[in-house]
């Protein structure tokens, strides 16, 4: 018998929306009692175009927070040879 663990796949119970009235409103609205569990949002496969991309950013040293003009040196000068 396989054990399969769900402890990653859930979040902790979240309280629902309190109810609200606003100030010009003829009655008030949202205000669900109880908790609720969300999934949590899986991976997804990435298609064969996002894989190329992938790889010449990564080949080409192209990563978060990098400055402008390196990341347009590295767009202009690497990327179009590795396609």
């Amino acid at each position: 018998m396989a054990l399969i663990s769900l402890a990653g796949a859930f979040t902790a119970p979240k309280r629902r929306p309190k109810a609200y009235k606003a100030s010009d409103a003829a009655y008030q609205v949202g205000g669900n009692r109880g908790y609720y569990i969300a999934a949590l949002p899986r991976d997804y496969p990435l298609t064969s175009q996002q894989k190329k991309v992938r790889d010449a950013a990564h080949a080409c040293g192209i990563k978060p927070g990098m400055k402008k003009a390196a990341l347009q040196t590295a767009m202009k000068d690497c990327i179009p040879g590795k396609f």
